[in-house]
């Protein structure tokens, strides 16, 4: 097995992260899994780990728990289990299977992209990473990337957008290619980043180079376009038409982690209701499907009994937290036991993140502001307002005094508004 990686690199299945509670192994999917195959990774999770199950923002599955001796055997339990989990450079696909809205099947590119990558052996940073959106509902705006593609509506058929860094609103336009010269552009432009240096990011290089590089590098193949439109928010927890009146579940995992066994007993409950796949998605959300129509409030009930999140204004999911102290080594606060007892006492209404209570000034849950950021410190709770984890504390607050302080903030905002 791979030397485990350095705090701030990213945990592969391979090379898993050392953190508070052992090791962490993060699983990104190349596509949805059977319901069979997720029901054998919740054991995998029991018994090679200590049964903690995320989601992350950016829809990845991690494992919690593993140990020196045990991460190789859930290496081979996911390998046993026929999961395609890259652990090459992270190619991020559209989560909704069968979207009738995606204009191309965003996952079938993103599986020969990653072929070909792996083929490449460019040597590029841990964090650099590629977005493949087919411009269907559930898209990935939210996300960052160094390399984003996003399929357009074209009077001869589909094309793909290319941009560098940032999200959908912020990266930099390059143009659009064909679908068929969509890896081989991609492979170029990565070859750009990795000539920078094995830590370059896209941004690194952009910097550096300036768009030129890029355009050089794919000149015979893009034609050169502005960002296309932006477009809503996409919202994965709630339910999703698909093709034939069947229908995909968004489920929210709360402060993006649960038991094993938990969601074990939610994939149960889904296959009795005839579904068949499960797709990890963004904004820490599992979709389940398809169901008919008939069995979408079935789902949605069973899953509200598990403590999972069936709306997206579910005031829980205005809340972000990390792991925190003590399942992350380097967290100073209980963040996740905080904001429970924070979601308890409080109900932000609306959508969006209200608050994000981070373990330490890192901020790996919600690196943008947020109109209350709660961040441990030696020293205790910090309390940032309108800024990031990074921010400086306008003042501390003990963790026993925590809640009462957040509901003092909230009856004053609310009587001020």
């Amino acid at each position: 097995m791979s030397k485990s990686f350095a705090r701030g690199a990213c945990p592969r299945l391979a090379a898993p992260m050392e953190t508070g509670d052992g090791l962490l192994a993060r699983l990104v999917l190349a596509g949805p899994m059977k319901l069979k195959t997720l029901a054998g990774l919740c054991t995998a999770a029991r018994t090679h780990g200590n049964g903690t199950m995320e989601v992350s923002a950016r829809g990845n599955l991690q494992i919690r728990g593993l140990k020196p001796d045990t991460a190789p055997l859930l290496a081979d339990r996911v390998a046993a289990l026929g999961i395609d989990s890259s652990d090459g450079v992270p190619v991020l696909a559209d989560p909704l299977p069968g979207d009738p809205s995606a204009l191309i099947d965003a996952n079938a590119l993103a599986i020969e992209l990653r072929q070909v990558l792996a083929a490449s052996r460019l040597v590029l940073a841990p964090k650099v990473s590629v977005i493949v959106d087919g411009g269907g509902r559930l898209h990935l705006d939210g996300l960052t990337a160094d390399i984003r593609i996003r399929a357009v509506s074209a009077t001869d058929g589909p094309r793909l957008h290319v941009a560098l860094g940032g999200d959908g609103a912020t990266a930099t336009p390059l143009g659009t290619v064909a679908p068929d010269e969509a890896c081989d552009a991609v492979s170029r432009l990565l070859a750009v980043i990795a000539a920078h240096g094995p830590e370059a990011r896209g941004a690194d290089a952009l910097q550096s180079c300036g768009l030129a590089a890029f355009r050089d590098a794919v000149q015979a193949r893009i034609e050169f376009q502005p960002l296309p439109p932006p477009r809503l928010p996409a919202v994965m927890v709630g339910t999703h038409s698909l093709e034939g009146d069947l229908y995909a579940v968004g489920i929210g995992l709360t402060f993006g982690h649960t038991q094993a066994h938990t969601l074990n007993a939610l994939t149960e409950i889904a296959r009795v209701h005839s579904a068949l796949w499960a797709r990890p998605a963004p904004d820490r959300t599992l979709l389940l499907g398809p169901f008919q129509r008939t069995k979408v409030k079935a789902i949605r009930d069973e899953a509200r009994r598990l403590d999972f999140a069936v709306e997206a204004a579910d005031p829980r999911r205005r809340i972000v937290a990390c792991p925190g102290a003590p399942s992350c080594g380097s967290g100073l606060i209980a963040s996740r036991r905080l904001a429970a007892e924070i979601a308890d006492a409080v109900e932000f209404a609306g959508m969006g993140t209200a608050l994000h209570v981070s373990g330490c000034a890192k901020g790996c849950a919600h690196p943008l502001p947020a109109p209350l950021t709660i961040v441990g410190t030696e020293a205790g709770c910090g309390m940032v307002h309108n800024g990031t984890s990074h921010g400086q504390p306008e003042h501390l607050v003990s963790p026993d005094e925590i809640v009462a302080e957040v509901v003092r903030l909230v009856t004053r905002e609310t009587a001020d508004a």
